[in-house]
């Protein structure tokens, strides 16, 4: 029993992931649970924020506010993700008549696996690797700030829409991301001041936050698979998009530890440039910008979890041969 208890906890991430996609499969291919899909869509669409709140709420507990300050790598990694949307806005906004439908939406993949935020449960992540919790989080509030306003600028005139201006689309982003990020700092920080012997049980329990993105990432990657499977794209357009999805992925992850190592700080910029809320690029995709270039952000889900989890395996083969010595 001990050793089946340390094997999921070694290997949480690919359980979740391995557990949503099985779990998709599973619900979906048995005809007597059909009628149950309804309540189900219902019920993920409240448990899904509940879990991101109660992580985020757990995690900034642990935060002292003191420490959330802006660092020299913020700016770097604010640069790169804006510049590089700019970039390829303008190449559509340029040569949209020139390219295909295939095309475009790889592009357009390209653009949200960049200007996508940080995911709310980075965090979590950077915690457990021993990096810095709180220059995350700063950054991750940055960032969220930036998209809400760069892109408003470039899709309107990507996909014109007369009820998408800039002051509708930038409500519409602030609407969908901060109450998800504020709501949790804010609480975190009211029972810091508060409620002291209660902030002391929350800081006892270590790794409750981890696990419960473990449960939200299963949920995550099941709607991902669902995004993947009903879609209508092309398989040559789908293989596009997801290597486009790998090689931002692969880029933003090595850019960030770069510039990471520069600050000191390799684990917190690799994650916080690295790792996405690709709910969210979901969500600008099928609002924004042509539906299929969506999927982007269901393939950016798999390959940075597939990451995390190799980060993870070798922070704990570096500990167990530290141990041994």
């Amino acid at each position: 029993m001990k050793s089946l208890f340390l094997f999921l906890k070694n290997w949480t991430l690919p359980i979740a992931m391995t557990c949503g996609i099985m779990g998709y499969f599973i619900y979906t291919g048995i005809p007597a649970l059909l009628p149950t899909r309804m309540f189900v869509h219902n019920a993920v669409a409240f448990i899904q924020p509940a879990l991101i709140f109660s992580m985020l709420f757990i995690t900034f507990c642990k935060v002292d506010p003191h420490h959330l300050r802006l660092r020299r790598w913020h700016g770097w990694l604010l640069l790169i993700q804006t510049t590089v949307f700019s970039l390829l806005s303008l190449i559509l906004i340029v040569l949209s008549q020139h390219l295909s439908a295939g095309s475009i939406a790889i592009v357009e993949g390209a653009m949200l696996c960049f200007i996508c935020p940080t995911a709310t449960a980075g965090a979590v992540v950077t915690a457990r690797l021993g990096g810095d919790a709180a220059g995350l989080t700063t950054y991750t509030i940055f960032i969220n700030i930036a998209a809400a306003v760069i892109v408003p600028l470039f899709l309107p005139l990507i996909h014109p829409h007369p009820e998408l201006d800039f002051l509708n689309s930038f409500s519409l982003i602030v609407g969908k991301v901060f109450p998800m990020l504020i709501c949790p700092f804010f609480a975190a920080m009211l029972i810091r001041r508060l409620f002291p012997r209660i902030h002391n049980i929350i800081l006892k329990c270590k790794d409750l936050a981890f696990y419960l993105w473990a449960i939200a990432l299963s949920v995550a990657i099941a709607i991902t698979v669902r995004s993947i499977v009903h879609t209508n794209v092309s398989l040559i357009n789908q293989i596009g998009i997801a290597f486009v999805s790998l090689i931002s992925c692969v880029i933003q992850f090595r850019i960030g530890r770069y510039f990471g190592k520069r600050y000191g700080c390799p684990i917190s910029a690799g994650q916080s440039l690295g790792q996405k809320n690709t709910v969210f690029a979901i969500w600008m995709g099928y609002t924004f910008l042509t539906p299929v270039s969506a999927i982007a952000g269901g393939f950016y889900s798999v390959w940075h979890n597939i990451f995390n989890s190799w980060q993870l395996y070798e922070k704990r083969k570096k500990e167990a041969y530290l141990s041994e010595r």
